[in-house]
């Protein structure tokens, strides 16, 4: 195993460390602990750890670990004060804070490629890890509006049937569009595909034809070629041959096992796969408004086959971003959420080994607070499909603590611009009241904001302004919050959450406003938060707290009771989590520190496993309790549960 980070590469067999080419003179003993916190990427390793790992069975003082500790940052060139390796969790341990890249031991001789294929080298990629393919849209040759929807249906199948031989791992096709240059896919990003499926397709009368090649990103040279052709009805058939001859020029074998894996997750209603693709297609744009319109297609190719699991499956992700999109409301689409988890079940009902039936799952769970039940869909599906880097990032939505690091982690690999991950991993983070670590990670994700090439047109980062911003509020920089949140409003309502994201930065400009003591310039942005939320309880107990110190108290009761009845809906709709920080909130803000910390101690000490409470160590409305001695434990408790 050879693990990769930063300029170093940590090679096990030749049991050294290397800086760029260079190999660096090591102490045994810091190459073992670098190997074991390199192992565990953003996980806490405890002194015990390193004691049981370096010196079994001797007694040695904790001097002995300090020593090596810094053995090793010296090697590396790190500064424990803000480390970008390795980290110092006072009293506990270390964690190791680099994104690291995994890399398999080398492949054996071209005798025994056909055994494990997948693991050399094509010349593109870097010996001893999975070659990464993507498969382009398939070209329509003659340009026949009829047949125009197989560009990305034959592209779609191809992508899945792929995505079952575990010797490859396949990105989405939506990276398509984000990494081409000239046509194909860019060679020089990292995270980006040393294979490329280009293909194209003819209809002639009833009949099909369709060609496809595998090419070397690297080098642009064709390494496998294949051709189908038959009655465009037995387009299934087309699309698993073209499969089997590309896999057998790249030496990999698709088992039985497999191959009926492929033919399950598939219709023989030619119309429903239209139905599917085309409801694909209006998912794919990211457009709120495509949603209607894809639920449509996917219910019609449910009409016309109503086993078709792949069907259900995207009908489960239609209703659930109406879920989502409705989330921050007082009276959320709970019945989309139902409708997304039963579907997602349907198709499990189907089609066991579904690994994106499983992944769909998870992810709603996860939206639903079930979050036992979601990891373990979530790692199901990885399970079944480890290449693939969105059962990875559903994993992580449902996981927490370490697991989510490491599932964000492959994905931000794979698909470094996917902002969410990002996020997702900066929560963690600010849960160990992290900031500067959380922080580094948002900066990270947004770095593709401004790159004009890469920068995630379909995916963009809302959010991370506004929790950098908070982020920065709480550690005293009210300018530097007011530009990450001017940064937040600028972006726009341009997709999902994005309203949402930019009501909270209008909240956090007014959080800002009220501590330099602008009460009128507080209250304009509560309220115009609150005009797009009308029911939120947080801009509510904003509002009031101005209105306290404005003294107009009869105002500040009005905001608070209606901040309450937004609270008891929060627990109608099961949002115990949510409803539990609102009310300590308002606690603080009425009550004081004391009933505020009460609320907080019940909120984690009767919350499930999982991120409650996350945000506690950024909240506005709870930084009076920064300085309460009686809140670092709470704080401990939110940081060991994020362990």
């Amino acid at each position: 195993m050879t693990y990769r980070f930063g300029p170093f590469s940590l090679d096990r067999e030749s049991y050294r460390l290397l800086k760029g080419e260079a190999p660096l003179q090591l102490a045994p003993k810091v190459i073992d602990l670098l190997f074991l916190l390199a192992s565990r990427p953003g996980a806490l390793v405890t002194k015990d750890d390193i004691l049981q790992a370096l010196w079994p069975d001797v007694a040695v003082t904790d001097n002995a670990i300090t020593q090596v500790v810094s053995d090793l940052r010296q090697a590396l060139g790190d500064d424990s004060s803000a480390p970008a390796y390795v980290q110092t969790v006072p009293r506990r341990g270390y964690r190791f804070v680099a994104v690291v890249e995994t890399l398999e031991p080398a492949a054996p001789p071209p005798s025994q490629a056909a055994v494990v294929a997948g693991t050399h080298s094509t010349g593109s990629g870097q010996a001893g890890r999975l070659r990464r393919i993507l498969v382009m849209n398939f070209t329509n040759v003659a340009g026949d509006p009829g047949v125009e929807w197989l560009s990305a249906g034959i592209a779609e199948t191809v992508t899945n049937d792929l995505r079952a031989i575990r010797d490859l791992v396949v990105l989405d096709r939506a990276l398509a569009a984000e990494a081409a240059r000239a046509g194909m896919p860019a060679a020089e990003n990292t995270a980006g595909p040393d294979l490329a499926v280009v293909g194209s397709f003819q209809r002639s009368g009833d009949d099909l034809r369709l060609t496809a090649r595998v090419v070397d990103v690297r080098t642009r040279e064709a390494i496998a070629h294949a051709k189908a052709d038959g009655p465009i009805a037995e387009v299934f058939r087309l699309q698993d041959a073209l499969v089997a001859d590309l896999t057998a020029a790249l030496q990999l074998t698709i088992t039985p096992a497999i191959a009926a894996r492929m033919r399950a997750r598939e219709t023989s209603n030619l119309d429903a796969y239209r139905a599917l693709t085309e409801g694909r297609l209006k998912l794919e744009t990211l457009d709120p408004a495509e949603v209607p319109a894809a639920i449509a297609h996917f219910e019609r190719a449910l009409a016309l086959d109503p086993r078709y699991a792949l069907a259900h499956v995207g009908l489960a992700h239609a209703c659930f971003w109406r879920f989502q999109a409705s989330r921050a409301r007082q009276r959320p689409d709970v019945d989309a959420r139902g409708a997304a988890i039963a579907h997602a079940r349907q198709a499990i009902a189907i089609d066991a080994d579904l690994a994106e039936a499983h992944s769909a799952l998870a992810f709603f769970l996860a939206g639903a607070d079930q979050s036992a039940e979601a990891v373990a869909a979530g790692r199901l599906a990885v399970a079944l499909e480890p290449g693939n880097w969105r059962h990875h990032f559903r994993l992580g939505v449902a996981a927490w603590g370490s697991e989510r690091l490491a599932a964000m982690q492959f994905v931000t690999a794979a698909y470094p611009q996917m902002a969410y991950a990002h996020f997702a991993s900066a929560m963690v983070h600010v849960a160990r009241n992290d900031l500067a670590l959380a922080e580094n990670v948002l900066r990270q994700g947004l770095a593709f904001e401004s790159d004009a090439e890469s920068g995630p047109a379909r995916l963009p980062g809302s959010g991370l302004h506004w929790l950098l911003g908070v982020s920065r509020l709480a550690s005293g920089d009210s300018a530097g919050a007011r530009r990450e949140f001017d940064r937040e409003l600028a972006l726009g309502a341009r997709a999902l959450f994005s309203s949402e994201y930019m009501m909270d930065a209008q909240n956090g400009h007014g959080f800002a406003l009220m501590e330099a003591g602008d009460l009128s310039g507080a209250t304009g942005m509560f309220e115009r938060a609150l005009a797009a939320y009308p029911d939120h309880a947080r801009s509510l107990l904003g509002l009031a707290a101005v209105h306290l110190r404005q003294e107009r108290m009869a105002d500040a009761r009005a905001a608070n009771a209606r901040a309450q009845a937004a609270i008891t809906g929060l627990r109608q709709q099961g949002r115990i989590a949510d409803a539990a920080m609102a009310a300590a909130c308002s606690d603080m803000v009425f009550d004081g520190p004391q009933t505020a910390i009460r609320t907080l101690t019940r909120l984690l000490a009767d919350a499930p496993a999982g991120f409650a409470g996350w945000s506690m160590t950024v909240e506005p409305l709870l930084a009076p309790l920064r300085s309460d001695a009686a809140f670092r434990p709470l704080l401990a408790r939110l940081a060991d549960r994020a362990a």
